[in-house]
């Protein structure tokens, strides 16, 4: 069975595992938001960096990359490595990619994917909305991936 990853922050350019294909694509009903803290790459426990996630908004589209996997061995190694990578994001849902919007069966179905939730108790680092100028002080990758703000 084939497994996909999608990516829609750093995984972008990034992946870190290797892969079989790559999909540019959307996901819908979801927006992209530098809403999560990283205190291990991005920052500290007490500044912790602004990294992206997506927040449920109906009607809303991101872009991003899906990633193919197949073999057995790429699929385990790629999984332990994003357990590392995504760590600080407390939950994994399975979502639908598209490519093109006026089609209403999608390209991928079921790919993985990583995001914060905003309950405190599961997501300690979740740090939520704030003015841009704001976000921008703490975030160290948040010049280089203004491209991704919808």
């Amino acid at each position: 069975m084939v497994m996909w990853v999608f990516g829609y922050g750093s995984l972008v350019w990034n992946p870190g595992f290797a892969y079989d294909a790559r999909l540019v694509g959307f996901v819908r009903d979801y927006r992209r938001v530098f809403y999560q803290g990283s205190t291990d790459h991005r920052g500290t426990p007490e500044f912790p960096g602004r990294t992206v996630t997506l927040e449920h908004q109906p009607g809303s589209t991101c872009w991003g990359v899906a990633y193919k996997i197949s073999r057995e061995q790429d699929k385990q190694t790629a999984l332990e490595y994003l357990e590392v990578r995504e760590k600080q994001y407390d939950e994994k849902v399975y979502l639908d990619l598209y490519t093109d919007s006026s089609l209403k069966i999608p390209a991928v179905q079921d790919m993985m994917v990583y995001l914060a939730t905003t309950n405190k108790e599961a997501n300690q680092n979740y740090l939520g909305p704030a003015p841009l100028e704001e976000m921008a002080k703490y975030s160290t990758s948040l010049t280089s991936a203004l491209f991704c703000l919808n």
